[in-house]
């Protein structure tokens, strides 16, 4: 979900009020301040693929979250098709079979109308156990250059009535075939999308999105013979109640995982094209540093463009590749995910998270999150700025239950590791409401984060993923 601020607005900056925006939550690209608070060395306690096991999350909120992937060799066989097949790798996946027609897309960034064969898959319907305020899209695809994907929802409210066919994103990997975008002007009254987020207008008059279903559309260059290719999509749907502050949790056992840090502000003023420069980059850095984890990284060849008197080259590249043409910036969430799922063998969704438990839970099997928070100042101890939205990783957590984040709006990538007071820390990130620097009513995130884990996880990370609704 977007905010209304624009990229280039400083962190402090409220968002401004829109109509219909009240429940929207916060797409975290806006500045992020250095942070003043000097981090100490982390120890070496965990990788990713150490052993580990996987205690019973406790209790948390039922009811307001329901995520649905399609990723497996029947979801693929299921729902409509013209066109499309799909395939029984190790992987499966959706590829082009023999394309439905041709289309004329004319880009809206660069003008030009180019002509592409194509093929559909649309999803059955499904009928989310949550009834819905919000829903988020994210997929994960390979897109050769001369490909790319569109992904559309359609929802369905109580009253049996349905969205328009909601366009979430028009995608590629690469940026010379089209430009990666989403789409804004859509609504119908009583939902509105916003950049990457379908959200209900006045969630007080019960209206919900009840079901929904997917649309899919392969392009390729006519005659080409190539396929896009598409291992997972999905939807987050949700109902999070609208709150200043949430209960606050038991610490569970203390674990840190071992992951690369990086500093958005080493790339302030670079590529000022990509949402305003590395200074915008908190999601992009955040991203890189999970995908590093997990042991991937772009190639030399990859990263031949960036201009080598660059430190981190590979930051650069990850704003590059998240970022939104439409948006101008490179914090859609979904963009973000996809961009993660471009390395091999990597699964990547949004979802939101109903409790600090929750990701306890992830972090004992060995699984980061990438976490989206918006506060001021003096909400989060030692952060030393206020931001309208932001991106940070949450690697572990210690004895006394605080939290342990890679925090890329650090003045190095020495200073990135920060420990935040738990308390603070998941108010800000788990409610929905909150007063910005004018002391008007904002929106916060309500949980939302960014999970990439294995195409073939452990046990343990299995059974992690699927405590927090996650197959």
């Amino acid at each position: 979900m977007t905010s209304s601020t624009p990229p280039s607005t400083p962190p402090s900056t409220p968002p401004s009020a829109s109509a219909g925006a009240a429940r929207r939550t916060v797409l975290a690209a806006a500045l992020a301040a250095a942070g003043s608070a000097a981090a100490s060395a982390a120890p070496a306690v965990a990788s990713p693929t150490a052993p580990t096991t996987s205690a019973a999350p406790a209790a948390t909120p039922a009811g307001l979250v329901d995520n649905r992937f399609w990723a497996s060799y029947t979801d693929w066989r299921s729902g409509d098709h013209a066109g499309t097949r799909p395939v029984a790798t190790r992987r499966p996946a959706l590829v082009i079979g023999a394309p439905a027609g041709r289309t004329d897309h004319t880009d809206p960034h660069t003008g030009s109308t180019s002509e592409w064969e194509y093929a559909t898959w649309t999803s059955p319907r499904h009928t989310s156990t949550v009834p819905a305020t919000e829903l988020i899209a994210s997929w994960n695809a390979d897109t050769p250059p001369g490909t790319w994907i569109a992904v559309e929802l359609r929802g369905r409210y109580a009253d049996g009535t349905e969205t328009p066919w909601y366009v979430m994103g028009r995608w590629a990997a690469g940026d010379t075939d089209i430009r990666r975008t989403s789409v804004d002007g859509q609504g119908d009254g009583r939902s509105t999308v916003f950049t990457d987020t379908v959200a209900v207008d006045d969630a007080a008059s019960g209206v919900r999105l009840v079901a929904y279903r997917l649309r899919l559309t392969l392009h390729r260059r006519p005659g080409s013979g190539l396929t896009p290719t598409v291992w997972r999509l999905g939807v987050m749907a949700s109902d999070i109640p609208d709150r200043f502050t949430v209960p606050a949790s038991e610490p569970g056992p203390a674990r840190e995982l071992v992951v690369p840090r990086y500093s958005q502000h080493t790339h302030i003023g670079q590529y000022p094209e990509y949402g305003g420069g590395g200074e915008a980059w908190c999601s992009p850095t955040s991203s890189q540093m999970v995908i590093e984890y997990w042991g991937r990284r772009p190639t030399a060849a990859q990263l031949a463009w960036v201009n080598p008197a660059f430190g981190d080259p590979q930051v650069c590249h990850a704003a590059r590749h998240t970022y939104d043409h439409q948006y101008d910036g490179c914090g859609n969430w979904p963009f973000n995910a996809a961009y993660a799922a471009t390395y091999d063998d990597l699964n990547a969704v949004v979802t939101r998270l109903r409790s600090l438990t929750e990701l306890e839970t992830l972090i004992r099997a060995g699984i980061p999150a990438i976490t989206s928070q918006s506060f001021l100042k003096e909400e989060l101890t030692g952060a030393g700025y206020g931001t309208a939205g932001h991106l940070m990783t949450v690697i572990g957590f210690t004895d006394d239950g605080d939290v342990i984040a890679n925090d890329p709006a650090s003045p190095s990538n020495a200073a990135v590791r920060r420990v935040y007071r738990r308390r603070e820390w998941e108010n800000i990130w788990l409610r929905t409401k909150r007063y910005n620097a004018a002391g008007k009513v904002a929106s916060g995130t309500g949980g939302v984060c960014y999970l990439y884990w294995p195409a073939h996880p452990t046990a343990a990370q299995r059974r992690a993923l699927e405590a927090v609704g996650v197959r």
